[in-house]
């Protein structure tokens, strides 16, 4: 009989679709990576999805995140995205919170036990704190680098973050894990593109806890971060999410 997982079954059959629905995804981050990644993991028929972001939909979203639309302009993301969520599986058991992330909550978070940890989050301090906590807890995580400020999608890659190179995040990335005594061990999705310097751009605002922060659709060189809003584009984004998307079905089915 014909289902909404009819042709994922083909696939991977009616274990792994039992597999897929009993597993819970994490995911830090819902805007133009993270909206992708929880769209495709849902549409994957992932049983439970948590989602975890402070933002609204603001209207320079509209040109990236699937679920900015001008009749959705100043609500929640993690709002909207349940709702949305809810449309493709009814089933799905859907949990939001509209928070930042920090080392006072972080732990509040992982203790909900998840199957896989998605982090595409903005702020490099907080990238960190949720790296360093999951591989404590050895929780599978893959992280977003950046997905801003460039016009190739076919660049992009799943690997470990000692393996990345032309990326100014994960360069920053990678230097600031090594102060926590992490080198490798980290899955990431990043590109060896070098970022094309934005055109022009207005000041970002400050970030709320003074910390650095780095679009995770961003980039340039960090100097160039603290300056300007990145560039973005359509199918970039969206490309790095359902990688990730992709990366996260794999490893739960053979997990």
């Amino acid at each position: 009989m014909e289902h909404k997982f009819s042709r994922t079954e083909l696939l991977i059959g009616s274990e792994g679709l039992e597999k897929l629905r009993l597993s819970t995804v994490l995911i830090f981050g819902i805007g133009g990576v993270g909206s992708y990644t929880v769209e495709a993991l849902a549409r994957a028929s992932v049983g439970h999805l948590i989602m975890v972001d402070f933002d609204e939909i603001s209207i320079s979203n509209l040109n990236r995140q699937i679920h900015a639309l001008h009749s959705t302009i100043g609500e929640a993301k993690v709002e909207v995205m349940q709702r949305r969520i809810k449309e493709i599986n009814p089933e799905a058991h859907v949990e939001i919170f509209k928070e930042f992330i920090s080392a006072e909550n972080v732990a509040d978070f992982l203790q909900r036990k998840p199957d896989y940890v998605v982090d595409a989050i903005d702020t490099v301090s907080s990238k960190v704190i949720l790296i360093k906590e999951c591989l404590a807890r050895e929780i599978p995580l893959i992280s977003s680098m950046g997905a801003g400020n460039r016009l190739t999608a076919e660049n992009y890659q799943v690997s470990d973050i000692s393996k990345t190179s032309g990326d100014p995040l994960a360069k920053t990335m990678r230097k600031l894990l090594r102060q926590e005594g992490i080198t490798r061990g980290v899955k990431v999705v990043s590109s060896s593109e070098l970022p094309i310097a934005p055109i022009s751009s207005v000041s970002p605002a400050p970030s709320s806890d003074n910390s650095t922060t780095i679009n995770s659709e961003n980039e340039g060189t960090l100097a160039m971060q603290k300056r300007q809003t990145p560039g973005s584009i359509s199918f970039v984004p969206s490309v790095v999410g359902l990688l990730i998307a992709g990366e996260v079905v794999r490893d739960l089915l053979k997990g």
